[in-house]
């Protein structure tokens, strides 16, 4: 049940991600989408949503990788110095 839910908490922001690559992809053509007034702000939108789905699932991967020691060691999480090491 863990990996479904894990799997639509990942799926939600690659959707946005790809809907920001459709909206990029129709200003650089000219197609203006229905909500948006103006192909500047549909780019604009449009590339928003594509690095906040990617830099979501490209976070959930890292955290993921780091709980099971399994990145290089210079994406690895630095101890920190204090009485309760």
């Amino acid at each position: 049940m863990q990996r479904i839910i894990a799997l639509i908490i990942l799926l939600i922001p690659g959707l946005f991600a790809a809907l920001g690559i459709k909206w990029m992809r129709d200003a650089l053509f000219g197609i203006l989408q229905p909500p948006l007034p103006l192909l500047w702000l549909q780019f604009l939108l449009g590339l928003l949503l594509f690095l906040a789905g990617l830099a979501f699932v490209g976070g959930f991967i890292l955290h993921r990788d780091r709980k099971r020691n399994k990145v290089q060691p210079r994406f690895q999480r630095k101890k920190k110095n204090g009485p309760n090491n």
